[in-house]
């Protein structure tokens, strides 16, 4: 087998992990935490997590960006996108939200953390978009 092949496969497993990881965590980590913790800890730890969240996102995507940029440019640049994207997510937007929520502008955070979620469903869509198009 050619190292293309190898190539192709690593890339095919490291999308499903990114695809894999953030549905989980985005679908039913934040709400595992707030039903078996009290809702401070469970707001505390959430805020270091996602912050965790958002790098591993960037590294991954990266990494399956990489590893197709010489098989699937098309798909190689929607890997970017999501990583590109989640860098003002990481480092803008979560501390934005956090900022609200510590001063109890519960409409600001709602809005944000709308935002938040949106964009997260927008790249959970593109990496389901990326693994369809490898079959």
């Amino acid at each position: 087998m050619s190292v293309l092949y190898w190539q192709l496969a690593a890339a095919q497993l490291v999308v499903a992990f990114l695809f894999g990881g953030s549905l989980l965590y985005s679908s039913a980590f934040a709400a595992f935490l707030f039903k078996v913790l009290p809702p401070s800890e469970a707001g505390a730890l959430l805020r270091k997590a996602f912050v965790q969240f958002y790098l591993w996102l960037i590294v991954t995507s990266v990494v399956a960006a990489v590893l197709l940029v010489n098989i699937d440019l098309g798909s190689s640049l929607v890997l970017a996108v999501i990583a590109l994207s989640t860098v003002p997510l990481r480092q803008q937007l979560m501390p934005a939200i956090n900022a609200a929520s510590d001063a109890g502008d519960r409409q600001r955070f709602s809005r944000l953390h709308l935002l938040s979620v949106f964009v997260g469903l927008c790249q959970i869509a593109a990496m389901a978009a990326v693994l369809l198009r490898a079959f």
